[in-house]
């Protein structure tokens, strides 16, 4: 019995892998050709197109073409480079040469025998993407985060009620099995009441070079810029070395880190909380932006969120390691306190505080008080939250289910607008009140007026 338990907590503790099946498939059958009412028929194959294939995006084709259920067929991006490397991989797993390339995304968005859509583009590009592929018909799996604006996050969300559209968000945390078992335990009362909520992930980073030079060859740089407006291009831009890409930091192009990776750790908050986020949110807040150097988005930051069920959260930027040539000064003032109450601490993470107990996970484990708590059953909870152990995959099983996938198009919206609160919070310096009901700021136009969407270029609207 005591080798059963041990075994039990060391995979629970240690194991944060998504695994999934391998498969390859002669020929491409879409969904949608036996489906009744245009939609895929349960036991049918989804086919996929992918948009947006560098580093990121590859590596999540690369989750889809690991599925028996699921076939690539075409791929999508403005960089020859990486659309080659695309093409190969699809080429390589599937022993063909069947894989189509497209440098306009509309293009593939036309073709009727995809059911589906990987969109992993640049976050500018994200809704915009998006929007387009529920009007034709398709069902999205879309990288983290959504919109520059929540009017951005509403229209998709309008969207895909409208279309009875599939949707899934790059939030990969909820398909593994320790994250479920964390948010399960806070909502099953194993912590006691919850009162509290920390939550920390890695800022942007400052600096990054103005120098204009010239696109790289092979990148067609009006379409990268999409809907974004006109800008020279300047160096290391959109590199596709994380090292020195510069557009992730900048706010023409992106929330910065406060969305891009806080998105993982606020997105967990919000399911372990449940309804306790429901109500009028207070929000107040510090952060740190840089003037000097390409990159502009908040380097650090320290929020605090309010919930009319009393329920509150500090939402904490840790400071990013590439520097980009800026020396800086940032600090993450709580990370001594939590490394000693949580034993131990990554640059990410989310945990829960309750009136009995708490609850702390990351990606490399699960940390409990009392420790004991890793032994509870959940089979035996009596809240049961949605069980996915691959995020692609039960996309894929929620386009031919038409059941929700694990992280549907509202709470997807929820949880990014926790991250915008946040960033108006910090940017207006000055403390905010969100009525989620009418998801309107209370007493202050000028927030609202910064929910709205940007002008968009020319021939791009919502």
């Amino acid at each position: 019995m005591k080798t059963n338990r041990k075994t039990r907590r060391d995979f629970l503790k240690h194991s944060a892998v998504v695994t999934a099946a391998v498969g390859l498939f002669p020929t491409i059958i879409p969904a949608t050709a036996l489906g009744r009412g245009g939609r895929p028929s349960p036991g049918n194959r989804v086919v996929v197109g992918c948009i947006g294939t560098g580093p990121q995006g590859r590596g999540d084709m690369s989750n889809f073409l690991n599925l028996k259920n699921a076939q690539v067929v075409a791929v999508c991006d403005v960089k020859q480079d990486q659309l080659n490397l695309a093409q190969k991989a699809v080429n390589d797993h599937y022993k063909n040469r069947d894989c189509a390339t497209y440098v306009d995304f509309r293009q593939l968005l036309e073709r009727k025998d995809i059911d589906a859509c990987l969109i992993a583009t640049p976050d500018h590009w994200h809704v915009p993407a998006s929007l387009q592929a529920v009007r034709s018909g398709k069902d999205v799996y879309l990288e983290k985060p959504m919109g520059l604006s929540l009017e951005e996050d509403w229209a998709l969300r309008k969207e895909c009620a409208r279309k009875r559209a599939i949707f899934q968000f790059g939030t990969q945390q909820r398909s593994i099995r320790i994250f479920r078992l964390a948010c399960e335990l806070v909502r099953n009362g194993y912590i006691g009441t919850l009162k509290h909520i920390n939550v920390w992930a890695p800022g942007s980073a400052p600096g990054g070079s103005t120098k204009v030079v010239p696109p790289p060859t092979g990148l067609d740089y009006d379409r990268w810029l999409g809907p974004a407006q006109f800008r020279p291009h300047t160096e290391n831009l959109c590199s596709d070395d994380s090292g020195s890409k510069t557009w992730w930091y900048q706010s023409d192009f992106a929330l910065g880190f406060i969305a891009g990776w806080g998105i993982h750790p606020i997105d967990i908050a919000a399911w372990g909380a449940g309804e306790l986020f429901n109500g009028p949110i207070e929000v107040r807040g510090r952060g740190t932006f840089y003037a000097e150097g390409a990159c502009d988005t908040a380097t650090v930051w320290d929020i605090d969120y309010a919930f009319g069920s009393g329920v509150t959260m500090k939402f904490a930027g840790v400071p990013n390691g590439g520097n980009r040539g800026l020396a800086t000064c940032d600090k993450w003032s709580q990370e001594q306190e939590w490394r000693g109450r949580y034993r131990r601490i990554t640059g990410h993470g989310t945990a829960f505080e309750g009136t009995s107990g708490w609850v702390h996970v990351d990606r490399e484990g699960i940390n409990l008080q009392p420790e004991g708590l890793i032994d509870q059953d959940p089979a035996k909870f009596s809240i049961k939250l949605t069980s996915s152990s691959n995020h692609a995959g039960n996309f894929v099983d929620s386009v031919l289910s038409r059941k929700p996938a694990v992280c549907p198009i509202d709470e997807s919206v929820f949880s990014d607008s926790l991250c915008h609160l946040g960033e108006l919070a910090i940017r207006l310096n000055t403390k905010l009140i969100w009525d989620p009901r009418k998801e309107k700021f209370m007493g202050n136009e000028v927030a609202n007026l910064r929910t709205r969407a940007r002008k968009m270029r020319a021939p791009w609207s919502l």
